[in-house]
């Protein structure tokens, strides 16, 4: 009970360290069969602050018991610490999908808008907000939402990068931190639940030309839903790298 109430009484700074942790563990587990941890370069990174500041706050969790140090490599969060940093996750994952059913906000304002508004909110209020638009399982971007018990299913994705020439695959998340970005995707059609093939790769880093066999239907006005016949468009490597996807059977068309 004590480690409960703890959790729910985390500043929003730790909040905002045990959350980049985490998604630091998750991009490194999906890399890697080795178990995660986050180096201090890393976390500095995520959070845009300089490597030394991050020793101190780092001692901090690992007094109150949210990470663990492993030396030489980094830190690791502790069951604590991962069940906070799912709970600010959910509050942020729900407040964007709130933001954009709700209340019709573009899917490239809602991540500032919700890391503003996730250090506020209670946990009351988030499961107000997750009923009121249908327990929405992911946010705009295609990322999933953690459970009200704390419980978070990431079925295994594949960047859009790595995908064969030939290949069909469906859009399911996207990178959400640069609205700029998230545009031009949506211009393209490249939104969760776009079908797309994967036509051509140029050498030597070149673009890669994607079919557009079906729009996406998240964050994207105007490309909605099914188009009325195919097109091409080319992206480059860095921007495929950021979007995340699954194979498609044969028989699902």
């Amino acid at each position: 009970m004590r480690a409960l109430k703890a959790i729910h009484s985390l500043t929003a700074p730790v909040e905002d360290y045990l959350k980049a942790i985490f998604e630091i563990e998750v991009v490194e587990t999906a890399d890697s069969e080795r178990p995660s941890v986050a180096g201090t370069t890393e976390i500095a990174q995520a959070l845009g602050i300089a490597p030394a500041s991050v020793t101190g706050m780092l001692r901090r969790l690992a007094d109150q018991g949210l990470i663990s140090y492993e030396r030489y490599r980094g830190v690791r969060l502790s069951d604590a610490g991962r069940r906070a940093a799912l709970r600010t996750i959910r509050r942020h994952r729900v407040i964007e999908a709130y933001l954009t059913k709700a209340l019709g906000y573009p899917w490239d304002r809602v991540h500032e808008e919700a890391e503003r508004l996730e250090h506020a909110a209670s946990d009351d209020l988030i499961d107000r907000m997750a009923a009121a638009i249908g327990e929405p399982t992911t946010d705009p971007h295609g990322a999933p939402i953690p459970t009200r018990e704390g419980t978070l299913e990431s079925p295994p994705l594949l960047a859009l990068v790595d995908v064969d020439v030939g290949a069909r695959v469906r859009v399911r998340q996207v990178g959400d931190r640069d609205p700029e970005r998230l545009r031009y995707l949506a211009e393209l059609g490249v939104t969760p639940g776009a079908d797309v093939r994967v036509v051509a790769r140029a050498p030597f880093g070149g673009p890669i030309t994607l079919r557009i066999m079906r729009a996406g239907n998240a964050g994207s006005r105007g490309v909605r839903g099914a188009l009325r016949r195919s097109r091409d468009c080319a992206i480059g490597p860095a921007l495929a790298a950021q979007v995340f996807v699954e194979k498609r059977r044969a028989s699902e068309g």
